[in-house]
């Protein structure tokens, strides 16, 4: 566990770099901290011994007892004066570090859990990636800022005031530092196991958020299906889970706490016994006396603080190691030169057709779960500018398909190939640019229509109002009476579907693709837009490859050609007459439709 911890810790801290000098600062700072602190009940000490004219250090003995006074007030009030300075200066310096690394983190990470695969988000529930997102990055923070720079502090402070100890009076000053050790001993236990309390609590938090944000989204159903009270008792049944798991690291941190302070009651009182025996025998003056009261009260101060640290640590440990688990999880669909950038090996893309559309499945095998195969060594190619339509029962593999062309997935065995080359030799970012998806579910982001008609393609208003009005979505934009610059809610929820998808065509439009791509892309349109969009359709789909997933025969019978997709397997292929005569499964579901029983 230990040495897991260490590599995490090294490997995060590398994103301390850029702040190496104001880390060096601050650890300057420690030396001249932990001195002003430990002289305070020195000088408080031998402010009693001139006063009870008792031995004093050798720089005070040439000084009367009012000089003296003097001098020793100003150097305790300077001592004061320059650690009060020198802990604000450094708390600013650690906290902005802190926020430094936690942006930093939070960056990486979000471009991390961006590039993983929808294999791995189809896994990991929503409200669980935005804990580690947040609170367990926040957490980070105080690792790397106030608790390991504090644990330092504390370490270097507490070894201070034992030496200061020690040299004024060595019996009662290895007395003390011997209650440490099994005070020590008693705080690491008790660690180890706020350690493993701490991890489940992040767990329980993961699966409140998760099931939080879960009701959220599903919001509609829940209250249409009357499920607030039967969701409410599981969301409160994973809320009693996680209040359980934070009382019990309460439980360990209040006994480390109590402990500690108890422990520190027991020392003051047996250096009030000793030294005032000591002091009666005259072994010991009164001003000594008074300063070993003090060290003794700051000696458990940083044991104490280093406890609660440890505690801040610990929970930053648990979020390194969540992290970690996180940035540990490989990215599955990379560029080839980038897979291959460590064993010099360059590709050829200058073979990569940019304006063609030839399409190849050549024996693809997938399955989201090795247990359930979707595909099975499927093959078909489809010529550049055909036409083709995918029809099938539901779970047929059509949508599958368009994810694994699009390398979202990638097949576990077979290869797709566009004009040739295996796509996994093609740039994403070219590859994707070749393809235009027009999904049934549109999604749309918070912010206005431009900004979301645009996503990553250069093109000007004037430009973008041209392709909107080619499209027939002027009278969709004079709806608003800001246009295009109409700000849109979350996922769009202040227009229509049918309005949506319009938008989503739009945005394929921008791309100008080779290869069109369309999965139910009317089907929430009313039958005047339908078909009013459904020529400037005919329009874009002219010298471009289509591949078109329909679940309505008036959309599919004009396709050159239809393939009829059966549990995975292509069963049945030809133009929409042919498929009918043939008497096959494409025209059974017809006849269906026909009669209002079925939809493809």
């Amino acid at each position: 566990m230990f040495s897991k911890d260490l590599y995490r810790i090294r490997r995060l801290g590398s994103y301390l770099k850029k702040d190496k000098k104001r880390l060096l600062a601050i650890l300057f700072l420690l030396l001249p901290l932990s001195f002003a602190g430990a002289v305070q009940p020195l000088l408080v000490g031998q402010s009693i011994s001139v006063l009870k004219g008792e031995p004093t250090l050798l720089w005070l003995s040439n000084f009367s007892v009012s000089q003296a006074m003097r001098l020793l007030i100003s150097c305790l009030l300077f001592s004061v004066l320059l650690r009060l300075a020198l802990q604000g200066y450094q708390s600013y310096s650690i906290q902005s570090v802190g926020q430094s690394l936690t942006a930093r983190i939070r960056r990486d990470l979000f471009a991390h859990a961006m590039n993983l695969s929808l294999r791995f988000h189809d896994s990991m529930p929503v409200g669980k990636l935005l804990t580690r997102l947040t609170s367990d990055v926040d957490a980070l923070s105080e690792v790397f800022g106030s608790g390991a720079v504090g644990v330092l502090t504390d370490a270097v402070t507490l070894v201070v005031i034992s030496i200061t100890m020690l040299l004024i009076d060595l019996k009662l000053g290895s007395l003390l530092l011997l209650t440490q050790i099994p005070v020590t001993f008693l705080i690491l236990w008790l660690q180890k196991r706020y350690r493993r309390a701490n991890y489940r609590v992040r767990e329980e938090l993961s699966e409140l958020n998760a099931d939080f944000q879960e009701n959220l989204q599903g919001i509609e159903v829940v209250q249409m299906f009357r499920r607030e009270i039967v969701n409410s008792r599981r969301f409160n049944k994973t809320g009693m889970n996680y209040q359980n798991s934070v009382n019990s690291i309460i439980f360990y941190d209040s006994s480390i706490s109590a402990f500690i302070e108890w422990v520190s009651l027991a020392v003051v009182a047996m250096v009030i016994a000793l030294g005032g025996l000591f002091v009666t025998q005259g072994s010991m003056g009164l001003g000594t006396l008074t300063a070993f009261i003090l060290y003794s009260q700051r000696l458990f101060e940083p044991l104490r603080q280093l406890a609660e640290r440890f505690t801040q640590i610990q929970g930053g440990l648990t979020a390194v190691e969540r992290i970690g688990e996180l940035l540990d999880k490989n990215i599955e669909i990379l560029d080839i030169e980038k897979k291959d950038k460590y064993h010099s090996k360059k590709v050829n893309t200058s073979s990569i057709s940019s304006k063609s559309g030839e399409i190849i499945f050549d024996n693809v095998s997938f399955a989201y779960r090795e247990d359930e195969p979707i595909i099975s060594n499927l093959s078909f190619k489809i010529s550049p500018g055909e036409h083709v339509a995918l029809v099938g029962p539901t779970g047929s593999g059509k949508t599958t398909l368009i994810r694994l062309l699009s390398r979202l997935y990638e097949p576990q065995e077979g290869q797709i190939l566009i004009d040739g080359v295996n796509i996994k030799e093609i740039p994403l970012g070219r590859l994707r640019r070749q393809i235009g998806v027009v999904l049934q579910d549109t999604f749309l982001f918070s912010g206005n229509i431009a900004d979301n008609l645009r996503l990553d393609a250069s093109i000007t208003d004037e430009e973008l109002n041209d392709i909107c009005s080619d499209l027939g979505l002027d009278s969709l934009l004079k709806r608003f009476p800001d246009g295009l610059n109409t700000i849109l809610r979350e996922r769009g929820g202040n227009i229509s579907s049918g309005e949506r998808q319009l938008l989503s065509v739009a945005r394929m439009a921008i791309r100008n693709p080779n290869i069109l791509i369309m999965d139910e892309a009317t089907a929430f349109m009313d039958p005047s837009t339908e078909a009013s969009l459904q020529r400037d359709l005919d329009k874009l789909l002219e010298k471009r490859t289509a591949l078109v997933i329909a679940h309505r025969l008036a959309t599919i019978e004009s396709s050159d050609r239809i393939l009829v997709l059966k549990k995975g397997k292509l069963i049945e292929q030809g133009t929409h007459y042919e498929l009918l005569n043939k008497d096959g499964l494409y025209s059974q579901l017809a006849k269906l439709q026909e009669k209002g029983l079925s939809k493809f």
